[in-house]
């Protein structure tokens, strides 16, 4: 059965209801539980310890780090901080988890509770509830060639640690879950714990998904779709599961509870296994961790160490000038919005440096990003490589009137090119230093005049538009050199005459 549209009044007549579990890889030196290293893109199996591959005998020992990260993410999403929390022992059987069993959190997890807060693309500002975060270890990574007669496994991921962020069921489309899922990315990689690096894994989400008549208030049956790498592709799961559930319920057939895997490539899900029970896992406390202790002075100083998440960031560049779109694209990325204050620290003009970032930093930085297919994914909203330094100095110069708009532009082209080389020395090498000969200007000036007659008696007519021509033309002629402000008071004084 193909999950194509019904007419509308099938759809309308049902609510889908969504709760997401997302995975954050964090950005530890090591694993979670070993002193093997964490990092991605290594040869397989070069970052594996004996803890890692489940070699007996062998104890676990917690990383100090990933549990100040875990708390990190607690306090901003305003859940509450467990003074003792809890690893178990999570049993299920794959070639890529050598021990037999994952260690997680059950029970008793390092976080209860919780709101993320997320806005609509029309602005309209939502609250998710958490319902926990907790912290485990990742499994390793079956590695499937097609054609082989074996699969290979790479243990180097196995035991890198994560947080896990588990969302009541408050969300009711997919742009919404795809918005909070999002916003979550903006808040950890803000807090410095995770990359946000979709397409390398470190940010995983699986959406639960089930639907209900319109009116009704008993959940139906979810299913869970696991292992999605991307904003687009939560909302197309989400989308393409709550259609095939509406047409089946419409078929007199009834949603099984089973975990499902998304095809990117023909847009569907199909069945994986049936949805496991927390009891089919047989959790109990892990006999080789002692129950984890945060003591509430030590909540209190990493509470006191937050760095600014995007919401507070953004608000505060608006009352340096920025509009609320220029502070939202500013914020999209911590990367960007540090570079915004690097350059800040070096002229002040906020606004300027901002117009300089959203419109050539930010567009020179997507070019050369080749088309990346997801923003999350692979970071279209990337830097080009000037310096932010650079960019507030060029900055400066036009607003110092040593260069025009015009000349700032070229000069930016030369930069993209040679990022070490700085706007001053690259004016001074071009010979770009604005004209502020008035002989010269008013010379321009009246060429323009005697070359465009029919435009100037337009403008004695009363066709003040035309205005913006002449000074187009008088910028033509002096290479972009001449200074608006004196060549705009110059050329009224000349029309004035004629």
């Amino acid at each position: 059965m193909s999950p194509a549209n019904p007419a509308n009044s099938v759809f309308d007549k049902y609510e889908t209801v969504i709760g997401l579990e997302c995975h954050v890889q964090l950005q530890t030196n090591t694993k979670l539980f070993s002193p093997a290293k964490n990092h991605f893109g290594d040869d397989p199996n070069t970052n594996v310890d004996l803890v890692d591959a489940g070699l007996p005998g062998v104890l676990p020992v917690i990383n100090g780090r990933a549990v100040e990260f875990a708390v990190r993410l607690g306090l901003a999403l305003e859940g509450k901080i467990r003074e003792q929390s809890v690893f178990a022992r999570k049993h299920y059987f794959y070639p890529d988890l050598p021990k037999g069993y994952q260690i997680s959190q059950s029970d008793l997890p390092i976080c209860d509770g919780g709101r993320l807060h997320y806005a609509l693309k029309n602005g309209e500002k939502r609250t998710l509830r958490i319902h926990h975060v907790h912290m485990e270890e990742d499994a390793g990574k079956s590695m499937h060639v097609e054609g082989a007669p074996v699969s290979y496994l790479d243990f180097n991921r196995a035991g890198t640690p994560l947080l896990e962020v588990v969302t009541e069921p408050d969300l009711r489309s997919a742009e919404e879950a795809m918005e909070a899922f999002r916003a979550l990315r903006s808040v950890v990689t803000y807090l410095g714990i995770c990359d946000g690096n979709l397409q390398e894994g470190s940010m995983r989400c699986d959406v639960n998904v089930s639907v209900r008549k319109k009116g009704e208030t008993k959940f139906g049956t979810r299913t869970e779709t696991k292992n999605l790498n991307s904003m687009r592709f939560v909302g197309q799961a989400i989308e393409y599961e709550a259609r095939r559930q509406i047409l089946l319920l419409e078929e007199g057939g009834e949603v099984v509870q089973e975990t499902r895997l998304w095809d990117t490539n023909r847009k569907e899900s199909r069945a994986l296994r049936s949805k496991e029970e927390a009891h089919d896992y047989r959790y109990f406390p892990d006999p080789d961790l002692l129950p984890l202790r945060v003591p509430a002075d030590r909540v209190n100083n990493i509470k006191q160490a937050l760095p600014e998440l995007r919401d507070a960031k953004a608000e505060r560049y608006q009352t340096l000038g920025l509009t609320a779109y220029d502070a939202n694209v500013i914020t999209a990325e911590v990367a960007i919005a540090n570079y915004f204050e690097t350059a800040l620290k070096v002229h002040s003009n906020a606004k300027g440096i901002a117009n300089w970032v959203i419109n050539e930093v930010l567009r020179a930085g997507a070019s050369a990003s080749k088309g990346a297919e997801d923003d999350e994914s692979a970071g279209v909203l990337q830097l080009c490589p000037i310096p932010a330094q650079s960019i507030a100095e060029l900055v400066k110069l036009i607003d110092e009137r040593v260069i025009t708009g015009k000349i700032a532009k070229t000069i930016f082209e030369q930069m993209v090119a040679n990022p070490a080389r700085s706007p001053a020395d690259l004016v001074k090498e071009g010979g770009f230093v604005v004209e502020r000969d008035v002989g010269a200007l008013k010379a321009i000036i009246a060429n323009v005049i005697a070359e465009n007659a029919g435009e100037v008696a337009k403008w004695k007519a009363g066709r003040t538009n035309v205005f913006g021509f002449l000074m187009g033309q008088i910028m033509k002629q002096s290479q972009g050199k001449a200074d608006p402000v004196d060549a705009k008071a110059l050329l009224e004084e000349a029309l004035k005459q004629i």
